[in-house]
């Protein structure tokens, strides 16, 4: 028997959309949940990092001169959060989210003397 669980509150629109198609293909176990619960968070946290790149443009002045804006490089570094969550789950991500192709899970222990 396959339940659907509800979405964490506080998730915005793509938070929700992530969680939505995710916990209508699988049936997660609690710390299954738990991490896409995190995964979606981080899909809305992307949103939220891009609009406010998109107000204030890529490049923003600062007392050392035009730089770029910080937001990018946090974009860069939840984007590999979110596709190594959703590696570690196996889920593939969605087609707006403009993430790395995933070659699976990197540490994964295959046991001793396995070849």
């Amino acid at each position: 028997m396959s339940t659907t669980r509800r979405a964490p509150a506080g998730l915005a629109g793509p938070g929700r959309r992530l969680w939505a198609s995710v916990a209508a293909e699988f049936e997660l176990a609690e710390h299954e949940a738990a991490q896409l619960a995190e995964a979606c968070f981080i899909r809305d946290r992307l949103d939220q990092l891009r609009q406010q790149v998109d107000a204030d443009g890529l490049m923003i002045p600062s007392s050392q001169g035009v730089r770029l804006h910080p937001a990018v490089p946090e974009i860069r570094a939840q984007q590999l959060s979110l596709a190594r969550i959703l590696a570690t789950l196996g889920v593939p991500p969605l087609a707006e989210d403009s993430l790395p192709a995933s070659r699976g899970v990197r540490g994964v222990y295959t046991g001793r003397g396995t070849s």
